[in-house]
This record gives C-alpha cells, structure tokens and sequence, in this order.
C-alpha cells in the first residue's frame, strides 16, 4: 500500500510539474505568434483556444504515457498498448471497466483518476485565462 500511494503520489508530482513547465512554455510561444494579431480580434481569440488547447492535449498525452510505462513497467500489463489504454480510460475518468489492475495494484487507480483530475482543472484554467489575455 505505501508502495502505491509513493508512486501515485510521485507520478501526480512529475506530471503537473510537466504542466507547468509547458505551459510556461507555451505561454511564451503564444506571445510570439499573437504579438502581430491586434487585441478583440475574433482571430487572436481563435488562435488563443487553438494554442492553449494544443499545449493541454500534449500535457494529457504525455501524462497518460507515463503512467503507461509505469504500469508496463512495473509489471502490470504484458504489454505496453493495454497499458496506454488503461492509463488513458482511467486518467479521464471514463472507466469502462473492462482493462482493469490487480487487486493488489487497484489503489493506482484511483490516483491516475485523480491526476485527471487536477489536470483537467488546471487546464481548464490556463485556457480560460489565456482567451481572457487574448481579449485584452
């Protein structure tokens, strides 16, 4: 159990880190390619969703990969493809239920869920905030 809730813990870690430093990132980016686009424009506005919507699938593609490998990883699955599409079900919160882990592993579960979670919010955030940037 200590052993799950470690690496729950540190994966929810490492990810929003990788949030983060995206985010930072892509804020940056956005900057340059909206400096030409004048403010209240429907085109800046577009280009604001576009990009902020682009960083937060990559922060979502990348944290599902991870817990991917950590699942394949550390045994859990025999092959990397179930493991992917565990980590995706589950980091949505979607659950179907039918690629599930080991009752010695299933407190995971609902760490990867929550992970989803706080990413979901924090995205949420950073593109409502961008598209607020954007309309000056």
């Amino acid at each position: 159990m200590i052993v799950q809730i470690s690496l729950g813990t540190l994966m929810i870690l490492l990810t929003v880190v990788i949030a983060t430093v995206l985010i930072a990132v892509a804020e940056r980016l956005m900057d340059a390619w909206l400096i030409s686009e004048p403010v209240r424009t429907p085109r800046r506005l577009i280009k604001s969703l576009l990009g902020s919507t682009a960083a937060m699938v990559l922060v979502t593609t990348i944290s599902t990969w991870l817990w991917a490998f950590l699942f394949w990883g550390i045994g859990l699955f025999q092959a990397l493809e179930p493991a992917l599409y565990f980590s995706l079900v589950a980091f949505t919160t979607l659950g179907f239920g039918d690629v599930i882990l080991p009752d010695a592993w299933r407190l995971l579960s609902g760490f990867i869920a929550a992970n989803g979670f706080i990413l979901f919010g924090l995205g949420t955030a950073y593109i409502l905030e961008s598209i607020r940037q954007a309309d000056g």
